[in-house]
């Protein structure tokens, strides 16, 4: 087992995941607008869609959505707190009995046979977390898959702002007074983040270059009994779009959910998220915005990828 593997199931299965996972979009804009995106991009490619396979479905936020819409869903998790939440939700929305919960790795999917699932879908990054093996694992996707596939994965555009903005999270908060511990270090961190902060060219090139966050010092953290973020590969639209070709992927479009949030300090998010009509009006043209090809690189965190198969 690889350390990719190996420190990606430490992280996850850690006790309060499956709790804290399920009120992300309670918490942060960012969060809210991605699944907003997503959402509506699912909901409008239903047609035919009768079994779905979700890889990496967490707490269940979209395995749970498309059971209610009347599909057979497959829940695949490396995490047993994120599924035992992902039941407890399924549970309360009555869907229980629509979704078939199994527990694994991305890494193995030899036990699901070729073109099982109409529609196969992996959300917020889990193929960026298998590095090296992220593009054997989008190939594993489409062999399951009969109709369509949508990921997302980790944008290295969309990541390389962060080298220069210690703080960009504190931009998406919701409400400041709120009792999430991650909220609340970023709000005490702020100040001695900016303090320590020093641009590195270095740093910028490097995941420029080779798109990788993560590597030596995230294996140490593990090997002492450590809990580190998860290695991670970070991809370029070009390079998605080609990897998702050459498995025989048709009509593919790429969208980056949270690029023109980006542009917005948070005063401003903070009092569209309050209003509802607004909210309703500001996710809408998310939308369309960030479904412009010219910048989908520019998602918040991920790029979001989709496309026709052939089975």
């Amino acid at each position: 087992m690889d350390y990719s593997r190996k420190i990606s199931e430490r992280l996850w299965n850690m006790p309060d995941k499956g709790e804290r996972e399920s009120h992300r979009e309670e918490t942060f804009i960012d969060d809210i607008i991605q699944k907003s995106h997503i959402e509506k991009e699912l909901l409008s490619h239903l047609e035919g869609i009768k079994t779905v396979f979700d890889g990496g479905a967490g707490s269940g936020r979209f395995s749970i959505l498309l059971a209610k819409q009347g599909c057979e869903v497959t829940h695949f998790d490396i995490s047993q707190p994120m599924i035992d939440k992902a039941k407890e939700l399924a549970e309360r929305e009555g869907v229980l009995d629509r979704i078939t919960f199994v527990k694994g790795a991305l890494e193995n999917l030899e036990n699901f046979k070729d073109n099982t699932f109409d529609l196969v879908i992996s959300f917020d990054a889990p193929v960026s977390y298998t590095w090296p093996n992220q593009e054997k694992i989008i190939g594993e996707l489409i062999r399951i898959g009969r109709r369509r596939i949508m990921i997302s994965v980790s944008s290295r555009l969309g990541h390389l702002p962060y080298l220069a903005n210690p703080i960009q999270k504190n931009q998406f908060i919701l409400d400041e007074n709120c009792d999430d511990p991650f909220v609340k270090w970023c709000i005490c961190n702020r100040a001695n983040a900016v303090e320590a902060f020093h641009f590195s060219k270095d740093a910028v090139m490097n995941l420029w270059n080779n798109g990788l966050m993560g590597g030596d010092s995230e294996i140490a953290e593990y090997e002492s009994g450590g809990t580190p973020w998860c290695i991670t590969y970070t991809f370029m639209p070009d390079e998605i779009e080609g990897i998702l070709k050459r498995y025989g992927v048709k009509n593919i479009k790429l969208a980056g959910p949270g690029a023109y949030a980006r542009t917005l300090p948070n005063e401003l998010l903070v009092k569209i998220m309050k209003d509802s009509q607004q909210r309703l009006d500001f996710l809408d043209f998310c939308h369309r915005y960030d479904s412009n090809p010219f910048v989908c690189g520019m998602g918040k965190d991920n790029l979001f990828a989709q496309g026709e198969l052939s089975s």
